[in-house]
């Protein structure tokens, strides 16, 4: 009895660590993409032998800690609301995926440089089949473009959004407007050819695109 106590204990110890270095790594290279592991180790509360006994490798903790990130964004987009009008419904992921992509635009950084780009499609793979099937759904109801693939229109709207963290990190723009340029954007490069663009409200980023009435005839 005692011994399979202690093995619990020691597992439970263990998950307690991992789970430590895991979100540690996320704030230290959230900060900064270029974060040692000694600094994660240090405010994980363990020492580097404690983290190489659970990782053997940098990139192992970045795709962790990012593994974290998406995991607990998908958490989010969960939330929301991708049903009814395809216009409305894209504004809103826009709005909520922004916020996401504003937040770990540094430790996406990190990935990159530290992971292959294949494992970074594969980490995406839940938010991209979730805009995807927006996407494809907004084109079969004649709101969205279908001259382009489905694939490069999701990849665009992915592209712009990080595209606004870049900007933001230059000092070209703020986090108060990115979804709203996002959202202008987007709708710009997916209306059909012929079709006059929906007009974004100059407000919060939040309201939606409005419809021109050519658009909804």
């Amino acid at each position: 009895m005692g011994s399979k106590n202690s093995t619990a204990t020691k597992r439970a110890d263990a998950l307690r660590s991992i789970d430590a270095i895991v979100q540690a790594a996320a704030e230290c290279l959230g900060r900064n993409p270029e974060a040692s592991l000694s600094e994660i180790a240090r405010a994980a509360g363990v020492g580097r032998v404690t983290l190489y006994a659970h990782f053997n490798s940098r990139a192992e903790v970045v795709d962790a800690a990012m593994s974290r990130a998406i995991d607990r964004g998908n958490e989010v987009l969960d939330t929301v609301d991708l049903t009814g009008d395809p216009l409305l419904a894209l504004a809103r992921y826009i709005e909520a995926g922004w916020h996401l992509v504003d937040e770990a635009r540094a430790l996406l950084a990190a990935a990159q440089r530290e992971l292959s780009a294949g494992r970074i499609r594969e980490l995406h793979a839940g938010p991209a089949a979730r805009v995807e099937a927006l996407v494809a759904r907004g084109r079969a109801e004649g709101a969205f473009r279908t001259d382009l693939p489905l694939a490069w229109m999701v990849n665009v709207l992915h592209a712009v959004m990080h595209s606004a963290a870049e900007e933001i990190r230059a000092g070209r723009l703020t986090s108060d407007h990115a979804a709203d340029h996002i959202t202008a954007t987007v709708l710009a490069a997916f209306t059909p050819p012929g079709k006059p663009v929906p007009e974004t409200s100059a407000g919060p980023a939040c309201d939606p695109p409005r419809r021109s009435r050519d658009f909804e005839s």
